[in-house]
């Protein structure tokens, strides 16, 4: 088999080549190292590339099949993987977007990392907002990232480079980092699929903290089936993780296929309102449309306090951001600003290492934060978050699932919101009420709009991924796009 058909290959069917022996491992990292040389000199998905770790870890897959039987080769473990650069991974740069991080080399790899097996076939680490810190990926110190359906256009961030990275072929499923939407705002706009476990499910040992209570990794891949067995593969307790729960991992894979016959699918009134565009509600009322037509029950929902939910989300996070930045100081980490005495060469330290963006939420978040101000406004935070988890309960005490779109707009040029933080913080609006509930949340590629991909959003009760990805995959067969790579 020729590299261009291994690429037109699912993460799942190329897995169940590669363990048959019908194609080696090594074959698979060297059709994705070429696709990354061909295509990133447009994309910048990457801040490091690995392709000698990709193929070193592919022939030590290949060895352990050679030796017969599976050689204790996991389903997944073959597959080349990319991985955002706010995951630690040892003795491989890991920079989180910042110049902060500068040549840091982490001794450890990231809870997720390990699971995925003992030779994960890593392509390399995505580009991505400064800590996950955005919404276009335009806030990297290593670039912009180019979406590969426009390169004119921003992804969506923060996890922009590894969704880049997966529609343009540069690898065949991803792992992204979403406090605030940051997986599922990028695979909406990259035409791609992306999915938030419920907070607790996967590990967040390893992952470079933002907001330590909204920070979840997820899968970013070709479709559902592959989002299914990857956050099979990463799902979880986790003992150096005491946020992980002791719930059970389901197959996820089980019953995906059951379709959505006898499922309660709620539309949710709030997040089909005029600050949506109307090529986007199209795509999403066609959906449930689709979803009604494939034997759901398909009702509108109320979530009255989302419409409070990005204030709150925008008080809570930087007041997160501004504890879990403090340690960026110049003396554990990465960049050193000379100077004399500590204190002036903590100040040139984080005065150089941080981009605007990122001084801008620890500005905010100390702010929220300060003596006389906490109450007025973490505190009230706080409250509409617990108003916003009731409104959630009080909804999937009618419905299985909630649909919505998963981002406002298609893919904006680039640039075009840089100047108004307001506007960009609106592009996720319909992504941040699950990530402030904890429940998970998957975006599938719903159709088009102005000829660019429209994300839907499925979000289900908490642990309630089976239920989720069942949806999500009709919904996918109700879109009937396909997966094709960009460009081509």
């Amino acid at each position: 088999m020729g590299a261009g058909e291994l690429l037109k290959l699912s993460a799942r069917e190329l897995s169940g080549k590669i363990t048959s022996r019908e194609v080696s491992a090594r074959e698979a990292a060297e059709a994705a190292n070429d696709r990354v040389s061909e295509a990133e000199g447009g994309i910048n998905a990457f801040i490091t590339p690995t392709p000698e770790i990709a193929l070193d870890r592919a022939g030590r897959i290949d060895s352990r099949l050679s030796n017969g039987g599976s050689g204790g080769v996991k389903p997944w473990e073959g597959v080349p993987l990319v991985v955002k650069d706010n995951l630690s991974t040892k003795g491989v740069r890991t920079t989180a977007g910042s110049k902060m991080l500068e040549g840091f080399e982490p001794v450890y790899d990231a809870t997720v990392l390990g699971r995925f097996g003992e030779d994960l076939v890593m392509v390399g680490k995505a580009n991505c907002d400064e800590f996950a810190m955005g919404s276009s990926n335009e806030n990297s110190a290593y670039g912009v990232v180019h979406n590969p359906w426009d390169t004119t256009r921003v992804p969506g961030g923060s996890s922009g480079g590894s969704a880049a990275a997966v529609a343009a072929g540069e690898g065949w499923w991803a792992l992204g980092s979403d406090t605030g939407g940051s997986v599922r705002q990028p695979a909406s706009l990259c035409g791609v699929v992306g999915l938030k476990p419920t907070y607790g499910r996967v590990s967040r040992y390893g992952l470079i903290a933002f907001g330590s209570s909204l920070d979840q990794i997820g899968p970013i891949t070709r479709d559902v089936r592959d989002s299914a067995m990857l956050l099979g593969a990463i799902a979880g307790r986790d003992p150096r993780d005491s946020t992980t729960a002791a719930a059970a991992v389901p197959d996820y894979l089980a019953t995906i296929e059951d379709g959505v016959e006898g499922l309660k699918v709620g539309l949710v009134t709030e997040l089909m309102d005029e600050r949506i565009d109307p090529g986007v509600r199209q795509v999403t009322q066609r959906m449930a449309d689709g979803l009604r037509e494939a034997g759901a029950e398909v009702g509108e929902v109320t979530l009255p306090h989302t419409y409070y939910a990005l204030e709150a989300y925008y008080i809570i996070s930087p007041a997160e951001i501004s504890s879990n930045l403090a340690r960026f100081d110049g003396v554990r980490y990465g960049l050193r600003e000379p100077a004399e005495g500590v204190h002036e060469m903590y100040r040139r330290t984080r005065d150089a290492g941080f981009g605007p963006e990122a001084k801008r939420r620890i500005m905010l978040g100390t702010y929220a934060l300060s003596s006389g101000y906490y109450d007025a406004y973490y505190a009230q935070a706080q409250k509409v978050r617990t108003r916003i988890i009731e409104d959630f309960r009080d909804a999937y005490a009618q419905y299985d699932v909630l649909l919505s779109p998963t981002a406002p707009s298609v893919a904006f040029e680039l640039g075009a919101k840089s100047d108004d933080p307001l506007a960009m913080y609106l592009q996720d609006i319909c992504a941040v009420p699950a990530s402030l509930a904890g429940v998970p949340a998957v975006s599938v590629p719903g159709g088009l709009s102005e000829g660019l991909p429209v994300g839907v959003q499925l979000m289900a009760n908490h642990f309630d991924e089976p239920t989720m990805l069942r949806a999500a995959r009709a919904a996918e067969k109700v879109a009937d796009l396909g997966f094709e790579i960009r460009p081509s």
